[in-house]
């Protein structure tokens, strides 16, 4: 009797090897379903139910077609939600009015969906951004909620990372979402603080009440110092919610692309995400308080900002001491809007991701975005396909 209780595990442990010894059945092919602006879901506000399911079936249905084993559906754009919150109000992009249910739930839609296709949906949340328009917000919006924490930022409202609520509440979300969905997991894309512009110049976010709360209390962190633990702290406790509220899900980021200008040496970039958004991806990746990480490599490849030199230095023992799975964002989009990259670049882009290791968890990459394969634009549905084989 004893052997044959062991059976089970015996077989549970064969099938483990087979699955994980295969670098196809790990490997992580995905794509970003961007619902800001009404970019990929839903096409525009207002849809009935009836053809939010239809354009959910779509995505999904596409999805699996191309290969792709997973999506990143973007369920908290402007702090609101895609999915039936108990802590935030219906995202505007579903009916054009803040707080107005749409009559079914997209995300428990995407992954009954998913399921039925093979495709896992991870929930995608902008933990920061509060408002992209002056459009009227619901009274359980969190800028109601905390108004002290909400600031102007150029055009947009933000909630200041420096502020102990503000990261309750992104953490409170995250565990609603995770235990009351059966998502894959959560992840974070580029947004921390926000990105300096014409109407925010570089270092000018309105954070002096809370940064001097912190010298008060007895914080003795430089100001760009204190900013990046801000940062550090939610993506620490980011992770420990997803795992927390269901072992097995994952957390990650998706970053801009390049660490710091000239690193690694011959890169160039305007932006410096240490110093102008205190995102420190290089950090996450050596403490390991991500599960993978998806920087976003959107440049061709042997330019001043190299696909693949950019692709060999997150791989590498430098950046990525523990072997974090780097999973690249390729710019799909860029096959028209003003670009016109040709086909043959993203065909080149995701061939040098299967070349270019350690492939840590497989390997794979997140195309940014459904759109160009919702449209096909420049046959890349069947690049994508024939990649994916």
């Amino acid at each position: 009797m004893k052997n044959i209780r062991r059976i089970p595990w015996i077989v549970a442990l064969l099938l483990w090897i087979i699955f994980t010894s295969s670098g196809r059945a790990t490997e992580m092919r995905a794509a970003w379903v961007a619902s800001v602006a009404n970019l990929n879901f839903p096409s525009r506000p207002g849809l009935s139910a009836d053809e939010g399911r239809a354009q959910i079936h779509r995505i999904v249905g596409l999805a699996a077609d191309c290969g792709l084993n997973a999506l990143m559906v973007q369920v908290r754009p402007e702090s609101d939600a895609l999915y039936a919150s108990r802590l935030e109000p219906w995202s505007r992009f579903l009916t054009g009015r803040q707080g107005a249910a749409p009559g079914y739930d997209p995300l428990a839609v995407f992954i009954e969906e998913g399921r039925r296709r093979g495709v896992a949906i991870h929930a995608w949340i902008n933990p920061y951004r509060a408002a992209t328009s002056q459009s009227p917000r619901a009274a359980n919006h969190v800028t109601r909620l905390l108004p002290s924490a909400t600031h102007s930022a150029g055009r947009l409202l933000w909630m200041d990372p420096g502020e102990p609520a503000v990261r309750e509440h992104v953490v409170r979300v995250i565990e609603d979402i995770v235990r009351r969905y059966a998502v894959a997991g959560v992840v974070f894309d580029d947004y921390f603080y926000p990105y300096p512009d014409s109407g925010l110049p570089r270092g000018s976010f309105p954070d002096v009440a809370t940064y001097e709360r912190h010298r008060a209390e007895g914080g003795d962190l430089p100001l760009a110092d204190w900013r990046r633990e801000n940062v550090n702290a939610l993506v620490r406790e980011a992770q420990r919610a997803v795992h927390g509220a269901r072992p097995g899900a994952r957390f990650g980021v998706s970053p801009f692309g390049i660490s710091r200008p000239g690193v690694p040496a011959g890169v160039q970039a305007d932006l410096n995400q240490y110093a102008d958004v205190y995102s420190d991806p290089v950090r996450w990746l050596r403490e390991g308080t991500v599960d993978y990480l998806s920087p976003q490599l959107y440049w061709r490849d042997a330019g001043p900002q190299s696909y693949s030199a950019l692709l060999r230095w997150w791989r590498g023992p430098e950046a990525n001491p523990r072997g974090v799975p780097i999973y690249p964002s390729i710019a799909v989009d860029r096959l028209g809007e003003g670009f016109n990259w040709p086909a043959s670049e993203i065909a080149n882009q995701l061939q040098l991701e299967e070349s270019i290791g350690p492939r840590a968890g497989g390997g794979g990459f997140i195309l940014w975005s459904m759109g160009p394969l919702l449209r096909d634009q420049k046959g890349i549905g069947s690049i994508v396909a024939e990649h994916a084989r």
